[in-house]
């Protein structure tokens, strides 16, 4: 189940996107990064894998959302499944350097995010949730394919949307999070490899979100 084909998604999409986010009354105030992690709270999921909710680590997450949905090279991918090509219900993009994310304050983020964690983050993957019946379905990131044992922050802009993350294997438990504009969540551990996580389409309308996946180089 490998990605097949992706389209270049064009201005009119992208408006017609932000024309659903309702933001709130600090859209100009520039991006302010909490260097002290203030308020992170870590569940140990198992012997060997643990998952960080740091709450409105990024304040100024407004001005943000609109600068990334505005610059990134956001594409519509299909996917090749069973016996058809099937298209994604999110947009995504990358920049496979950092260095060449056009969004100044995204090389500052990086820094803190390599500092906290003791991990190298090169490049950045992003989800666009259009709105709620966009989603990803339960998986784990290929990080873990190559280094068992890693941490992946995950930071969310936007609208609020539910987080899921379940053991591997089934039964056990599993948690439920619902991050804020400006919030991070970080994966640590072998959280890639024995454990599944997801973003569900919903019932409720919601506006559009921005997942920014940071990913470590392997080791």
């Amino acid at each position: 189940m490998t990605p097949s084909d992706s389209a270049i998604v064009d201005s009119v999409e992208l408006d017609q996107v932000l024309s659903g986010y309702q933001g709130g009354l600090f859209d100009e105030f520039p991006t302010v990064i909490d260097h002290s992690f203030h308020g992170a709270l870590r569940v140990q999921l198992d012997e060997t894998s643990w998952i960080e909710h740091v709450p409105n680590w990024i304040s100024g997450s407004e001005r943000l959302f609109k600068d990334l949905l505005r610059s990134a090279p956001w594409q519509q991918r299909s996917r090749w499944m069973y016996t058809r090509d099937v298209i994604e219900p999110r947009l995504t993009a990358q920049y496979p350097r950092v260095s060449g994310a056009p969004v100044s304050i995204m090389r500052e983020i990086t820094a803190a995010l390599s500092l906290r964690y003791a991990s190298r983050y090169e490049s950045l993957w992003m989800n666009l949730y259009r709105d709620h019946r966009d989603s990803t379905a339960w998986h784990a990131d290929r990080i873990g394919r190559v280094t068992p044992h890693c941490v992946v922050p995950v930071l969310s802009l936007g609208a609020t949307r539910t987080f899921l993350i379940r053991p591997a294997e089934g039964g056990g438990k599993s948690v439920t999070l619902h991050p804020a504009s400006g919030d991070l969540i970080v994966m640590g551990g072998r959280c890639q490899v024995d454990w599944r996580h997801a973003v569900p389409k919903q019932a409720a309308p919601s506006g559009p979100r921005i997942s920014i996946n940071f990913k470590p180089s392997p080791i």
